[in-house]
């Protein structure tokens, strides 16, 4: 769980499956309260306010805030409004949640590295000497392929998980 201890009106099972959620965001390099929102959220049957998530998972309100914020741009979460107040509900298709987090965290970072190669072969050809430039050649033009190749493989991934 996060720094923080869980409160205590979780049941095991729900606290087994907010541990799993954000144990498993980790490996995504996401922050632990993020899978724990979502862990919540997927374990518990009625709709979760933020009020609610602060409380059951004992963390900052701020920090929900933020952690929900980043969950509903990944379509991750739904907003529903019940009586003028705002309550959370899961997102509960792993292609929407896959196509999402392809979407929103790592078609931008391809297109942001594909901008830096231009910078990288600048800078590779002001540094390289006779002992290195075969190596650099051949090093830049393996990150060439691999943005390629994602910029391929990404928009395939995310037609596969949507039929």
């Amino acid at each position: 769980m996060s720094d923080e201890p869980l409160a205590n009106n979780l049941t095991n099972a729900q606290k087994e499956v907010i541990s799993y959620f954000g144990d498993g965001v980790r490996v995504l390099g996401l922050p632990k309260s993020v899978g724990e929102i979502y862990g919540l959220l997927f374990i518990t049957p009625a709709p979760l306010s933020l009020d609610d998530l602060v409380e059951k998972l004992a963390m900052s309100k701020g920090s929900a805030s933020q952690g929900l914020k980043f969950l509903r741009n990944l379509g991750a979460v739904h907003r529903e409004e019940i009586e003028r107040k705002a309550y959370y509900t899961p997102e509960l298709q792993l292609k929407s949640l896959v196509g999402g987090f392809i979407k929103e965290e790592v078609r931008p970072h391809v297109k942001s590295g594909q901008e830096k190669l231009a910078l990288i072969k600048s800078v590779i050809d002001q540094e390289k000497d006779e002992e290195t430039a075969d190596f650099y050649d051949e090093r830049f033009i393996k990150m060439e392929r691999w943005t390629k190749q994602a910029k391929v493989v990404l928009p395939l991934l995310q037609h596969v998980l949507n039929n």
